[in-house]
């Protein structure tokens, strides 16, 4: 993929301004499954949306069994109010918003309707389209064999629950196995963070048997909402299908090593209309979100991509650290509100890759404020997921649990609640590409970096001219001010 088509807001293009229109344009190779699109401005996205399936090419089959149908299944969340004004309420006092009022499947709160025949094998997608939660999904007396995350093949994986964080998809076989009837497909919250309020609600559909007389659907037992063990076993047990066309092994070799720190924290910018009033957050200041401690700042008036293609200067720097500036103790929740270790420092910090350099970053989660699962998401890259655990990361322990030979290969991975991750990735594909948490809460707050991947030596590794259509602030007109003066809330 090539950055103008990744969207980014201020990252690869400028938004998309009302009343205008862009046309994206990208090749799909290498890849066969379930993605998915979705407004990245703001948070836009909350209903702005859609599945992005990638098929086999003809005369390719599935590595399983022929479904019978395939059907889409994507979990949303609702707001009866205009998520625009919940999001600027929170950026202007400095606190968190407020919960969402429902979740959806396939945009109903209760009421999309599956047919199914009794005897067949069914596809379905899966997909967590949330703006702020991860889910559990679960259909009543069917197990799930799952075959794929994030458009790549997985060994198939029997299980009667699933759980996607935002961003992820999940490609499941059923089968209508059981007694004709009507069976409730469930899903509410997996929330790991005990202190924050959430919606404690289950959305549904039906699975509908052909001819069925029954009445009332059948309702699954889904796991508590915070069984965080039911959560890492489901991703302890995730094995890549490496007889995949589409499989490569895991580069054996690290070019750059990365140890990054995330989690929450404070900002120092005060909050009101003259930006010096106590914020509603705490010690009385604006809630942040940081990695490295580095708040991730966007820029205003032109996208990194634009400013990297003709060297403007002042935008960006690229001196994201590999390290923390501070070791402490991650995960210790005695930490929780340990003013030494809370202020963040607001930056437009970019890491430099070599082109096909191999990367290896250890995400190791902290307890600053708030200790939660964060699912974090690269862009432009799938990656390897090495390993995961609780705690401390601690390289002689987990670098003898490391999985070369069919670690899941994903696009966005939630990192355990006090614990953490190891992913590798190949820097194959230049331009700058966005990494970050998938709560949206969480990016405005600042939990997000990006990396400038630089042009190889051949025609094919060399980042090409933006499209002429790209969405540029100079072309955007005064409604640009509108978007300037929500950026300048959270600076």
């Amino acid at each position: 993929m090539t950055p103008g088509a990744d969207g980014p807001e201020f990252v690869t293009q400028c938004p998309i301004m009302p009343g205008n229109n862009y046309t994206y344009r990208f090749n799909l190779t290498g890849q066969v499954g379930t993605l998915w699109w979705h407004s990245h401005s703001s948070w836009l996205r909350a209903t702005v949306y859609g599945a992005l399936i990638i098929r086999p090419r003809d005369g390719q089959k599935y590595p399983f069994v022929k479904p019978y149908r395939e059907d889409t299944i994507m979990l949303g969340e609702w707001w009866n109010a205009n998520v625009i004004d919940i999001e600027n309420a929170a950026l202007a006092t400095g606190s968190a918003p407020v919960a969402s009022d429902a979740y959806t499947i396939n945009g109903w709160p209760g009421t999309y309707r599956l047919e199914v025949v009794p005897g067949q094998t069914y596809l379905l997608r899966i997909i967590n389209a949330a703006l702020n939660n991860q889910f559990f999904f679960k259909i009543a007396n069917h197990n799930m064999t799952v075959v794929g995350v994030d458009a790549a093949y997985m060994n198939p994986l029997q299980t009667d629950v699933i759980v996607l964080g935002p961003g992820q998809t999940t490609d499941v076989l059923i089968t209508a196995n059981q007694s004709p009837g009507l069976y409730y497909m469930a899903a509410h919250p997996y929330s790991s963070a005990p202190a924050v309020l959430f919606n404690n609600s289950i959305t549904t559909a039906i699975l509908a048997y052909q001819n069925a007389t029954q009445s009332t659907p059948i309702l699954p037992i889904l796991p508590p909402n915070n069984d965080t063990q039911t959560v890492f076993r489901l991703s302890s047990n995730l094995t890549s299908l490496v007889t995949s066309p589409f499989w490569s092994p895991v580069p054996r070799t690290v070019d750059e090593s990365m140890f990054i720190t995330f989690g929450m924290g404070l900002g120092t910018v005060g909050c009101g209309a003259t930006a010096n009033q106590t914020c509603a957050g705490i010690f009385g200041q604006r809630l942040a979100a940081s990695m490295n401690n580095n708040s991730f700042a966007l820029p205003t008036g032109i996208s990194l991509l634009e400013a990297y293609l003709r060297n403007v200067s002042g935008v960006y720097t690229t001196d994201f650290p590999d390290q923390p500036p501070l070791q402490f103790d991650y995960t210790n929740t005695s930490n929780f509100f340990n003013q030494d270790l809370l202020n963040t420092t607001k930056r437009t910090s970019l890491k430099r890759l070599r082109y096909n350099s191999t990367v290896q970053i250890v995400l190791q989660n902290t307890a600053l404020i708030g200790i939660e699962d964060h699912p974090m998401h690269l862009h432009g890259f799938n990656f390897y997921v090495l390993a995961h655990g609780f705690g401390n990361y601690n390289s002689t322990n987990a670098t003898a649990s490391f999985n070369f030979i069919n670690p899941q290969e994903r696009n966005t991975f939630g990192v355990p609640v006090g614990g953490w991750a190891v992913i590798r990735f190949r820097a194959n594909n230049p331009g700058i590409w966005y990494m970050h948490c998938h709560l949206d809460v969480h990016l405005p707050w600042g939990l997000g970096m990006a990396f400038l991947v630089e042009n190889g030596g051949t025609p094919e590794s060399t980042l090409p001219p933006p499209p002429a259509d790209l969405p540029r602030a100079s072309r955007q007109g005064p409604n640009q001010k509108e978007f300037t003066n929500h950026k300048n809330q959270i600076q």
